[in-house]
């Protein structure tokens, strides 16, 4: 250590921290060390080449700073690639001038561009338009994968004249239409069939002539001739098995993997799976010792499965995937009974449908157009093998202009013949890959056999990394590589100009320089001390730096006010406030400004209080508010403040349109019952009210002033005069009614019996005065005769 190098030590400080001491940034907070690092934080960032930009002892990170800064601070050279698009394959979508034209499925073309180049840069997007157009006439492969177990037989019928009939019906949507057949059983094993001789060669009960079981045959290749399909179906006989489920998926399996064997071509492929059972799937070849995993190979000889009891049943995603990387619709036509269990499944794989199939499968030729036009009206765009820490969104321009984003974004549906769609692409990056070598993702329409290729090269470098020195003599005699103006060090030194070996960076002497007055922390354990000059620490927050010679000060430290560094009217400089003008205080909190004191007669604090730091302190405990205004208890208060409760707690009275602009300034708390409203004695001081609305209803609310807010306590319901009970009188007024008219009957009643006694009493009279002839009627002769027997003697 020399004079020298501690006085460049010591400047390279002075000119650290007058640096640290502006609003850090990202970049910078990123401590760059090269030019490829730098472009690596941020699209945002640029390194400045000039070789003279940093004064001596400046660290090299501060080259790497956002393109603003770097212009303010007057670099001339600034490295800050971009991203870029090539367009390569551009071929124009198919247009059909003569519908009479017949076109090779080669020849057609539904989605443009084919091929594009992207250049990106971490953290810029790049964003290519792609357009998909429907083609008209275009070319279908469609598989017919049967349950042949012995509850279809009935279905087996109906389909033996599916070829032709079907052929017709396609043949209104494309000219250009194959079909082939396959059936499945089970797997040929224990506890699937039954493996006694006679059941191999027979598996169905009692007289009924069923082929021996299983697991999957491949009929018909593709073919366009209807007629024999006819032929070979009709040919096929049912089979039979123990279990419910049955081994479908070892079929379609098979049927998605052996393209040559059922003959796929590049074109529109369906598979249509028609059963009437569930499914046995990857587990269930235990029940059977089977243990090895499906290995997802063709394994077909003379057209049969004949490994199924070898390999266990595929699982759901393994069939996703092959399915998916074929190209394959798959159309399950099952029975009501099922239809549960695989629309869940369609919800895993990807276009896909289910339809209903009838008891017999008549209905299954209307099933299948209804499917296939479902799943033809509706795009979905998929990439394969997107790379690690890339990015991809998807933003839609559908049919009628119905714009979709986010998941949704890849996807348009109602799509008819020769309709176009367009997707903007983003593809965003978000690392550099470990080598920086080019990466391929597909992107395609599922369901379709076009894709769009596109290339990925990575910008992890500056050009001018290219042009360096490598063991450059500007780099201390060799130690590193002068490139983009600055040196990038070789392994194991370190500084600006690679000048200090790292197994030097913490010997004592070099220690010494970063202690500030002999102390015992270096840096102020703020810092590090490299090659004898403290480099501050950087913090999350890139406006929060640390600064000084020894890292001793930072813009952070200060008094806070209102969570507010220095009151939010000062700066911190060196863990102090410096404040504004019209402001002190440790946290410049305090303000010498008095406008806001005065009240409105033009007194300071309405006479009736003090000035300090900006707010009023009343002397008079009866006056409160920010100007010593308000007084809760003084009279007139309640009236003055009737309309605004009465519109604020019930929509009611005077002010209730302009409620919201006139009643700004209250804050209104609701009570239930009359003995929870606070009471005078209660802090703040508080007026009690009681006031009478236009429906003479009386409704009671505290006043008080809190906070510079009109606190306002009501009770939420009114005390209204009870109105005339209505039944009571009406049933009073009946009562009355009756009652003075059963006593009418009374006094009528007892007038009666009174004059009737009267007049018995008078006849009695009469009777008793009057003078009656008590002579015998000579006439008269008594009805009474008295006879005697002469034998009777008494005894």
């Amino acid at each position: 250590m020399n004079l020298q190098f501690l006085f460049i030590a010591a400047l390279s400080a002075l000119l650290g921290g007058s640096l640290a001491q502006q609003d850090g940034s990202e970049c910078i907070k990123a401590n760059a060390q090269s030019c490829g690092e730098c472009i690596q934080v941020s699209e945002t960032c640029g390194w400045c080449a000039d070789q003279n930009f940093l004064p001596v002892g400046t660290p090299k990170s501060a080259r790497c700073d956002d393109l603003k800064s770097l212009n303010d601070r007057g670099c001339k050279q600034i490295e800050n690639p971009r991203g870029t698009i090539v367009i390569n394959k551009n071929k124009e979508v198919t247009v059909r001038k003569d519908k009479s034209e017949k076109l090779k499925p080669e020849d057609i073309t539904q989605i443009q561009p084919q091929k594009v180049t992207l250049k990106l840069r971490l953290g810029e997007p790049q964003t290519f338009k792609l357009k998909f157009k429907r083609a008209e006439d275009y070319p279908i492969d469609l598989y017919y994968l049967m349950d042949l177990s012995f509850s279809m037989k009935d279905d087996l019928e109906n389909v033996k004249n599916l070829g032709t009939d079907l052929m017709r019906e396609m043949r209104e949507i494309t000219s250009d239409f194959r079909i082939g057949f396959g059936s499945f059983v089970e797997k040929t094993v224990m506890p699937y069939i039954s493996t006694t001789p006679a059941r191999l060669l027979n598996p169905c009960a009692g007289d009924q002539n069923c082929s021996s079981p299983f697991s999957y045959k491949n009929v018909l290749k593709l073919t366009s001739n209807g007629d024999e399909f006819n032929r070979l179906v009709s040919q096929q006989h049912i089979s039979g098995n123990l279990d419910s489920p049955e081994g479908g998926f070892d079929a379609i399996m098979q049927v998605a993997v052996c393209q040559e064997q059922i003959g796929w071509r590049n074109v529109t492929r369906l598979l249509v799976f028609s059963t009437d059972a569930g499914f046995h799937f990857a587990g269930d070849g235990k029940l059977g010792g089977i243990v090895l995993p499906n290995d997802g190979r063709c394994h077909l000889e003379n057209n049969m499965y004949t490994m199924s009891h070898y390999y266990d049943y595929p699982s759901i995603a393994h069939l996703v995937q092959k399915l998916s990387e074929q190209n394959i619709q798959t159309i399950f036509a099952v029975t009501e009974e099922f239809q549960s269990v695989y629309k869940e499944l369609k919800n895993l794989i990807p276009k896909s449908a289910v339809g209903t199939l009838s008891s017999n499968s008549s209905n299954v030729i209307k099933l299948i157009i209804d499917a296939y036009n479902s799943l033809s009206s509706e795009v979905i765009l998929d990439e394969v093998k997107r790379p690690e820490g890339v990015d991809i969104t998807y933003k839609s321009n559908c049919k009628n202009n119905v714009v979709k984003v986010g998941e949704d974004g890849r996807k348009c549906s109602n799509i008819s013949i020769g309709d176009e769609v367009y997707f903007q692409i983003t593809v965003t990056s978000k690392k550099c890959p470990s080598a920086a070598k080019q990466e391929v993702i597909k992107i395609r329409p599922l369901g379709y056999n076009e894709e769009v290729e596109v290339v990925l090269e990575y910008i992890c470098d500056c050009d001018c990394a290219r042009k360096g020195e490598p063991n450059s003599k500007q780099c201390s005699e060799g130690s590193g590589t002068f490139e983009c103006g600055a040196c990038k060090c070789n392994e194991g030194r370190i500084g600006q100009t690679c000048e200090c070996s790292k197994d030097e960076v913490r010997t004592e002497d070099l220690d010494a320089n970063c202690r500030k007055d002999n102390g015992t922390d270096i840096c102020s354990n703020s810092g590090d001390c490299v090659c004898g000059t403290c480099e501050c620490k950087k913090r999350d927050n890139p406006a929060e730096v640390y600064s000084g010679q020894y890292c001793e000060c930072d813009n952070f430290n200060c008094d806070r006010s209102n969570n507010k560094l220095c009151g939010g009217h000062g700066r911190c400089e060196c863990r102090k406030c410096i404040c504004d003008a019209n402001y002190t205080g440790s946290a410049c909190d305090c303000s010498m400004d008095t406008s806001t004191c005065l009240a409105r007669n033009g007194q300071i604090c309405n006479g009736r209080g003090e000035c300090a730091c900006g707010t009023c302190r009343c002397t008079d405990p009866k006056f409160q508010g920010p100007t010593c205004e308000m007084c809760p208890t003084c009279p007139g208060v309640c009236p003055e403040h009737k309309n605004c409760v009465q519109c604020l707690t019930f929509q009611t009275g005077e002010k209730k349109d302009t409620c919201k602009e006139d009643c700004k300034n209250y804050h209104l708390i609701r009570v239930e019952q009359k003995e929870h409203l606070p009471q005078p004695q209660d802090q703040p001081p508080r007026a009690i009210c009681k006031e009478r609305d236009e429906k003479d209803c009386w409704f009671y609310f505290t006043f008080a002033v809190s906070n510079d807010m009109n606190e306002i306590h009501v009770l939420e319901k009114l005390d209204c005069p009870a109105g005339p009970d209505i039944i009571p009188i009406v049933a009073g007024v009946v009562a009355g009614i009756v009652m003075i008219g059963l006593a009418l009957l009374l006094i009528l009643k007892l007038l009666m019996i009174i004059h009737d006694r009267r007049e018995f009493a008078k006849f009695e009279k009469e009777k008793m005065n009057a003078i009656w002839d008590t002579g015998e009627n000579p006439i008269y002769k008594s009805a009474v005769t008295t006879v005697v027997n002469p034998k009777y003697e008494g005894k």
